[in-house]
């Protein structure tokens, strides 16, 4: 892409979901930055109409938007899915589309053993009987109401082989703990370095989800699968809500099928009031919280100066992170 000479428009339709405290690299081309806190999605097209580059994180892009936007040439993706924008209609418009990658290759698997260690030894439990008087009616130096188990010596199943399931994995192994890599649902080719899945949720103690969203992984984990965790494991997932049925996850709570959950993300966010999971959140072994396994201070500054360098490096001529396969236009 060569700027020409005119300033190009630059519109960032949800700068809230960046804290204010992340500083935007200044982009070192000549453009017009346009930042809206939030955008609904009766204000998206208005706002990207005559916008060169469009940057996103969570507001959607439909069809009806991107075919009006005759100028979007860029989408910047400030996360790494890309289920938000419709891009083979932006194939067809010549619009490319990029997105950040590996970032969090530290905060979401560290995130991810917090919900462990927190579990495996029922600390949010024990915290909120403290709070309640249950130490001192105990009448000793402690109390057993809930179930402590190391991690060393355990299986911790991985379903995902990217770049977080292999730094979780990194993890656990220090931990003492039997790593098994998940295979593909419903395959058993996929080589020695694999588990086939079934197995994964046969054997675990622990299983941790890795992996994105599309249509082959919805609902990957339910009451089917459930029914096939035979040591009833702790469940793991900083990845994708829709990932697992929520509706059987709280099935599965009561039926104490696994030993407990740990989530980071639900379907439609925030949680919603009919949202099954609203009834274990006073559940002792489940933990929920709001989205937050990437999000450390250090992840989030390096998501934004990706998110501004690919944006520099697309106007430079130099792509970089393109997620789709536009026509030339």
């Amino acid at each position: 892409m060569n700027p020409s000479s005119s300033p190009l428009r630059v519109v960032f339709l949800d700068r809230s979901t960046i804290p204010p405290t992340t500083k935007l690299k200044e982009l070192p081309f000549n453009h017009e930055l346009e930042l809206h806190e939030t955008t609904t999605s009766d204000q998206v097209l208005d706002r990207v109409r005559d916008a060169d580059i469009v940057i996103t994180n969570k507001v959607k892009l439909g069809a009806d938007v991107i075919t009006q936007a005759k100028k979007l040439k860029l989408i910047a993706i400030a996360a790494t899915g890309a289920d938000n924008v419709d891009t083979g209609v932006c194939n067809q418009m010549g619009v490319s589309v990029c997105n950040v990658r590996n970032y969090a290759v530290h905060t979401v698997p560290e995130h991810t053993f917090a919900l462990i260690f927190a579990l495996r030894r029922s600390l949010t439990a024990y915290c909120s009987a403290v709070q309640a008087g249950r130490w001192q009616e105990s009448g000793q130096f402690c109390f057993f109401d809930y179930p402590i188990k190391d991690l060393a010596g355990s299986t911790l199943g991985i379903i995902g082989d990217g770049a977080l399931g292999k730094a979780t994995a990194e993890i656990g192994r220090a931990l003492g703990l039997k790593v098994l890599f998940s295979a593909f649902k419903g395959r058993d080719d996929m080589g020695m370095l694999y588990t086939p899945f079934e197995k994964v949720l046969e054997e675990s103690d622990i299983i941790t989800l890795h992996c994105p969203l599309n249509e082959q992984t919805r609902d990957l984990i339910d009451d089917a699968e459930f029914a096939t965790m035979k040591r009833r494991p702790l469940l793991i997932n900083t990845a994708r809500g829709g990932l697992v049925n929520e509706a059987a996850l709280v099935r599965a709570m009561n039926r104490n099928l696994i030993s407990g959950a740990g989530f980071d993300v639900v379907t439609r966010e925030p949680l919603s009031e009919d949202n099954p999971l609203n009834e274990i959140l006073n559940h002792p072994a489940f933990i929920l919280t709001p989205h937050v396994a990437w999000a450390s201070e250090e992840a989030i500054q390096a998501l934004a100066d990706q998110l501004l360098d690919n944006i520099s490096a697309y106007v430079a001529g130099e792509p970089r992170n393109i997620v789709n396969t536009p026509i030339q236009r």
